[in-house]
């Protein structure tokens, strides 16, 4: 279900955090938005997570948890089966067929649900949140937990 909602992530550099003596939760590792047929509404993550993973220098199986915002169930099968995503790696509490869809905070809040999970599991290194954007594109973010 489409849903009201707000987020925000604080991203900043390296040097930033050493001068504010800030601790962060996690690293930047990368990221790749592509664009396909607009026809193929939805199979955005399928093209942006192989380009995300080759920019990370990183396979698919090191990644411990996957956020993949789901538009539509088949959609969210058809990428998982693309690009060989574990399924009990991927949305371990529910996507946004269960969750919401807030439109434009959808993106922040992949990333606290991912951060938020990968805090209470101490054996996850890398997560990544990926999802589709209207008219043929998207998007795919990979995160290194820091512990």
């Amino acid at each position: 279900p489409l849903t009201d909602g707000s987020g925000f992530v604080v991203v900043m550099s390296g040097d930033k955090v050493k001068e504010l003596g800030v601790e962060p939760i996690a690293r930047f590792v990368g990221f790749k938005a592509v664009g396909v047929d607009p026809k193929l509404m939805g199979i955005g993550p399928a093209y942006a997570i192989p380009e995300v993973l080759e920019q990370a220098n990183l396979d698919v199986n090191d990644i411990d948890l996957v956020e993949l915002n789901e538009a539509f169930a088949s959609q969210t099968l058809a990428s998982m089966r693309e690009v060989g995503l574990d399924a009990e790696k991927t949305n371990v509490n529910g996507g946004a067929i269960a969750l919401g869809h807030p439109l434009g905070a959808t993106g922040a809040m992949l990333v606290g649900r991912l951060l938020s999970e990968m805090k209470k599991r101490p054996e996850t290194r890398y997560g990544m949140v990926t999802m589709c954007i209207g008219v043929g594109m998207g998007a795919a973010g990979i995160f290194e937990y820091v512990r």
